[in-house]
């Protein structure tokens, strides 16, 4: 347990989704409609789970559980003003609870009051949202992330031969998600006084462009051969990253991490351009939110099996584990929980290193 989070298996978590007895925020909530409209409003696409993954998982789940459900999908470009506008159209659209992935988490308590000036629940999804007291959350333990990838990156370079106090390049997320403070306070957590760090960045809208931008500043002002690893807070930006890395010639690329197991990110690690990505269920977390969202917006209560307290209130919460994955562990996890097929992560061009990686 870390400040009240708990982080549970996912397959629990579903067991406990239904169950009633919770006392949240905003009471039951909701009009309690048998087959209510859920509105799914999703941050960004540059980040390619969420399209390819979290709305796909999420509207299959509420079909399965409540086929005559409706769910309104929006996505807001990482525009916060934009997704502001969203949620206003999804109360007007008679949206019987939201469920929210906040571009910023400190701008949207507003809509929240809106909504729940129409007894509409919110449930926050992946993101915590602050500033007021709400329904649920739905996340993964994002201060364990950061450790994983921390101490990753401490034994890839020490399988290297590095010795001394190492100096690296931290490219963190955006200031405007929470989850990129506990991703950086975790990673401190496991990096502060054992490395030196060199470079640190806040990426604005998690770009990995604005990443490789980064990285490319790193490299003129450190100089390319005392760059030893790269703290990279998912796999988008680790993308951007590598191809600064490549772009200054680098004979053999400093070890770099990431996270979401993004398909290119995972082909990466095959290919040895990436070390490792921390490997996030999220089918399970949007299946999760989708049962939460059905219970919410019938107007039962929920009993979440942990809470989160966001600066206002005790959130109620479901806090998935994460999983931290190299090249000889995407075989037992990615490909064993069938988010990806061994036959996508192994292009022809990649035929020699999956070999090599025991994926064939």
């Amino acid at each position: 347990m870390r400040g009240g989070w708990i982080a549970l298996p996912a397959v629990a978590l579903l067991l406990v989704a239904g169950c009633s007895d919770s006392s949240t925020p905003s009471g039951k909530g909701g009009g309690g409609k048998k087959n209510p409209t859920i509105a799914l409003l999703l941050p960004e696409s540059k980040t390619t789970r969420y399209e390819s993954v979290d709305r796909p998982k999420f509207e299959a789940k509420v079909k399965s559980r409540c086929p005559a459900c409706k769910v309104l999908y929006f996505n807001a470009d990482q525009d916060a003003p934009k997704q502001q506008s969203q949620i206003e159209a999804a109360l007007t659209q008679g949206a019987d609870v939201l469920v929210l992935d906040a571009v910023d988490a400190a701008a949207v308590a507003p809509q929240i009051h809106a909504a729940q000036q129409k007894k509409v629940p919110v449930l926050a999804y992946d993101r915590l949202i602050k500033g007021i007291a709400y329904d649920a959350f739905v996340s993964f333990d994002n201060v364990r992330v950061g450790e994983m990838q921390g101490q990753a990156l401490l034994d890839a370079m020490k399988a290297r031969g590095v010795t001394g106090k190492p100096k690296i390049v931290m490219i963190n997320g955006a200031k405007t998600d929470p989850s990129s403070a506990d991703y950086k306070k975790g990673a401190h957590n496991v990096l502060d006084g054992k490395v030196t760090i060199g470079r640190e960045y806040d990426t604005p809208d998690w770009s990995p462009d604005k990443a490789q931008d980064e990285m490319e500043q790193a490299i003129t002002a450190l100089g390319r051969d005392s760059v030893n690893g790269v703290l990279s807070a998912n796999d988008g930006m680790a993308g951007g990253a590598i191809a600064a890395m490549k772009r200054a010639g680098y004979a053999k690329l400093p070890p770099i991490t990431g996270q979401d197991a993004e398909l290119a990110g995972v082909q990466r690690i095959v290919t040895g351009d990436q070390y490792m990505t921390v490997y996030l269920d999220i089918p399970a977390q949007a299946a999760q939110a989708a049962e939460t969202a059905i219970t919410l917006g019938r107007g039962e209560k929920i009993k979440a099996p942990a809470s989160v307290n966001n600066g206002t209130a005790d959130i109620p919460a479901y806090m998935l584990s994460p999983t931290a994955v190299t090249k000889d562990k995407i075989k037992d996890t990615i490909v064993k929980d069938s988010f990806y097929t061994v036959d996508q992560i192994c292009t022809a061009a990649l035929a020699t290193a999956c070999t090599a990686a025991g994926l064939r």
